[in-house]
């Protein structure tokens, strides 16, 4: 097992337990960060330990600077600094601009947009002390298409875009790097409950014929964070199955 800590935000289920197994499977100590779901998280870590890895679940609203920098001291204490991150926590409420409430507006850019910046600013010293890093933010396919009904969604995760290209310029000679991963609809609970003539329409704008599944993000994600992927860095790399092709 590596001592490099990696810490997943949203790691309650879904793409975000798939990515903590991922990051587990090869040799990190796992920080499971949640907002509220506790039962979750605190079943990512078991199957983590349960497989042989190291884990822990920690809460913390990510939007709040306070809450993150005591997140952060908490994985410390636990066992060290994170020097993997995993920006995968996400808000969402659909509705069209018109009559979009400025609150939800706001939080969903304060957990997708500003959460990332402040667990990115919170993991850098311990990047920079190590002079070895990796960031991955999870965007979406919406961030390079728009969707009606998500202006709030799309515009938070087309930021995450902007955020992953800055930070890669500003730390690349750092040893630290910055990707993006955007990926396209995939197999989970929000989405097995769509209609099936939904399901059929999204289907249909998709090359591949089916929806992603969750191992398929993580995988992406666990190459991104491994040491051979030290030569890629600014990239955003849909997980659509062609659908943005």
């Amino acid at each position: 097992m590596t001592d490099r800590v990696a810490l997943v935000t949203g790691a309650t289920g879904g793409i975000g337990r798939a990515i903590a197994l991922a990051l587990a499977r090869a040799g990190h100590p796992v920080a499971c960060g949640y907002a509220s779901n506790d039962a979750g998280a605190k079943e990512t870590a078991t199957m983590i330990e349960d497989a042989g890895g190291a884990a822990a679940a920690f809460p913390g609203d990510i939007s709040d600077e306070a809450a993150v920098k005591d997140l952060f001291a908490e994985i410390t204490a636990w066992r060290a600094g994170p020097v993997v991150l995993v920006n995968n926590a996400g808000a969402n409420r659909d509705g069209l601009t018109v009559k979009y409430p400025l609150k939800e507006f706001e939080r969903v850019l304060g957990v997708n947009l500003t959460g990332a910046f402040l667990c990115a600013r919170a993991a850098l010293p311990a990047m920079l002390k190590a002079r070895w890093g990796r960031i991955v933010n999870v965007s979406s396919v919406v961030a390079l298409r728009g969707n009606a009904g998500q202006a709030a969604y799309s515009a938070s995760k087309a930021g995450l875009l902007g955020l992953t290209r800055s930070l890669a310029r500003e730390y690349g000679s750092r040893g630290i790097t910055v990707n993006a991963v955007c990926p396209g609809y995939v197999e989970t609970d929000m989405t097995s409950a769509l209609p099936g003539k939904v399901k059929d329409d999204l289907l249909e704008q998709i090359p591949a014929g089916r929806m992603g599944e969750t191992g398929e993000i993580a995988a992406v994600v666990a190459f991104l964070a491994a040491e051979t992927a030290s030569y890629v860095n600014g990239a955003v790399l849909p997980v659509d199955g062609g659908m943005t092709a």
